[in-house]
């Protein structure tokens, strides 16, 4: 994803088409609850100037991140719109555009791409409740994880003493 001016110069009175797929594996060691990446599919278009390059692209994917309740990998699809300017020359900068400075004689356009990884990834994620189920203990000592019908017709073990009572006051007065 990095392309020198000259290159950049030579489409700008023609289509700058973007359709790549791209390994963002280094985000791992940015952010260590990413555990792992999917081959980025990035698709879009430049719009070319004189003085600036603008980027409509399309970024999509998937991160495996580990659920907030259980640690199994949770698969979270990455699906972001994005438009990024960059400016050619720093003489026509304005202080109130969200622009991107190009240093040197080459764009690169793969540290925006992670930025905008990193910052998709959510605070907390949840695996659904039927994939979570291998990951989540069951029980433990002295629990046990039961379903709302289980809870309805299991008896309550201190309370067995009453019912027997009142199955022996129906078997008296009969």
């Amino acid at each position: 994803m990095k392309w020198t001016i000259s290159q950049i110069q030579k489409h700008r009175n023609k289509d700058f088409l973007i359709d790549e797929i791209v390994r963002m594996d280094a985000i791992k060691e940015t952010d260590p609850t990413i555990r792992e990446v999917s081959p980025i599919q990035l698709t879009g278009r430049a719009d070319i100037s004189a003085t600036r390059v603008t980027f409509h692209i399309r970024i999509e994917g998937h991160l495996i991140l580990p659920c907030s309740r259980t640690l199994v990998d949770v698969n979270y699809p990455i699906d972001v719109e994005t438009t990024e300017t960059f400016m050619l020359n720093s003489h026509d900068y304005e202080a109130d555009e969200e622009v991107y400075q190009v240093t040197g004689d080459v764009l690169d356009l793969e540290p925006i791409i992670r930025e905008i990884l990193l910052l998709e990834v959510p605070m907390q994620v949840f695996c659904d409740d039927g994939a979570g189920q291998e990951g989540a203990p069951q029980s433990g000592k002295d629990w046990e994880v039961i379903e709302e019908q289980e809870k309805s017709e299991k008896l309550d073990p201190r309370l067995a003493g009453l019912a027997k009572f009142f199955e022996d006051s129906k078997d008296s007065s009969d």
